[in-house]
């Protein structure tokens, strides 16, 4: 057993199975694990199962959200239906200054909380280790979603990726290694560089209508309002886009649904697709992040 977090109490507010992977090395680095939101499981054993938030995080060292992420609301996605979270500003009230709060990506309102009450907010998503090795679960399930959705083969597609991060970059990648022909629109000019290094073609994202008229699939990644109504107006009917950004997504969907376009909302792909793999990639992060945090406060 590693100790590197012996004595610490840790709480887990929902998740999936991602979490249940680290929960399991929260164990075996010897923390004390509460976990809320969960059924009972064979792989929890030796964590205690509370069904209160409040009494979840009482004199927690650090506190996990599940990384499903949270509804416009707050509220948390949990493997137990019976039970209820969600990030008011009357819970993050209750946490002491200091204690770290990981959540995947926060809402402005989240940001908003947890700066009026001084709440040590960490947001894993901008993690670059994490986020880098999320996007390839990502790039995968958006891929499988694309063939299930189409009549046509990836390869030889036509297929636009709207921005060059974490994620647009290895979804690019996958296209082009399928043979997809792939543009990348992204305003960084930079990026383009990078994407037309790669083999992919490029345009302005100014230039997006353009990209947009001739596209089978676009995987979108931007989590702003890119794909507006004008901009879809652009496609043909029954083309696809597949958008990965966090909700609501970067898509009119309205629109699209009024212009015969169909549109997929498809955030939190890891913990769909491959949720082994993407609870792997917590375990081996997110301790070291935690022990980070705790450390700097010191």
């Amino acid at each position: 057993m590693e100790e590197g977090l012996k004595g610490l109490v840790i709480c887990v507010l929902g998740g999936d199975f991602r979490e249940v992977e680290l929960i399991r090395k929260f164990l075996g680095e010897g923390a004390l694990v509460r976990v809320v939101g969960y059924p009972p499981l064979d792989e929890l054993e030796g964590t205690t199962r509370e069904t209160s938030v409040f009494q979840g995080i009482h004199g927690a060292s650090a506190i996990v959200v599940g990384m499903g992420g949270l509804d416009v609301g707050g509220k948390v996605r949990t493997l137990d239906p019976e039970i209820n979270i969600a990030l008011t500003e009357e819970l993050l009230e209750l946490i002491p200054p200091g204690v770290p709060l990981l959540v995947g990506a926060a809402r402005p309102r989240l940001r908003e909380f947890a700066s009026k009450h001084n709440v040590n907010l960490v947001e894993v998503t901008e993690d670059d280790e994490i986020a880098i090795r999320n996007s390839i679960p990502t790039a995968e399930g958006a891929l499988q979603i694309a063939m299930e959705e189409m009549p046509i083969t990836i390869h030889g597609c036509n297929a636009v990726v709207v921005g060059f991060g974490r994620v647009g970059e290895t979804m690019a990648r996958v296209l082009l290694s399928l043979c997809a022909n792939t543009v990348v629109c992204a305003r960084n000019l930079a990026q383009l560089a990078r994407a037309s290094e790669m083999g992919a073609s490029t345009l302005h994202i100014s230039s997006l209508a353009m990209a947009l008229s001739n596209a089978d699939v676009v995987f979108n990644t931007v989590p702003a309002i890119v794909l507006t109504e004008k901009t879809l107006e652009s496609m043909s009917p029954g083309s696809l886009i597949i958008d990965l950004a966090s909700a609501p997504g970067g898509t009119d969907f309205e629109a699209a649904t009024r212009l015969g376009i169909k549109a997929i909302l498809a955030p939190g792909l890891p913990g769909k697709v491959a949720p082994k793999t993407a609870g792997k990639i917590l375990a081996d992060s997110i301790p070291q992040l935690i022990r980070r945090e705790l450390s700097r406060l010191r």
